[in-house]
């Protein structure tokens, strides 16, 4: 992890770690956590312009579970569940 609490990912990715309580979290609850949107009603509309991706694929489902080690990206920013 860097100095700014990023950890460089494989393929050049600078991600910010989330670390979350459970062994998953479903996508629109970790976009609240990390700060990403301030409201869930945020997260449907960037979904349907594919703005949100996981792991580099444009992901369209806000349920989708997430676990330890995925990436997270909205917005050129990068998150790491962790």
């Amino acid at each position: 992890m860097n100095a700014d609490g990023r950890v460089r990912e494989d393929g050049g990715v600078n991600a910010r770690e989330v670390p979350i309580r459970e062994d998953s979290i479903r996508l629109g609850q970790l976009l609240k956590l990390a700060d990403l949107v301030e409201a869930g009603a945020e997260v449907k509309p960037l979904m349907v312009q594919g703005l949100v991706s996981v792991n580099g694929e444009v992901e369209t489902r806000r349920g989708r579970q997430l676990v330890k080690g995925d990436v997270v990206t909205l917005g050129g920013e990068s998150v790491i569940v962790t």
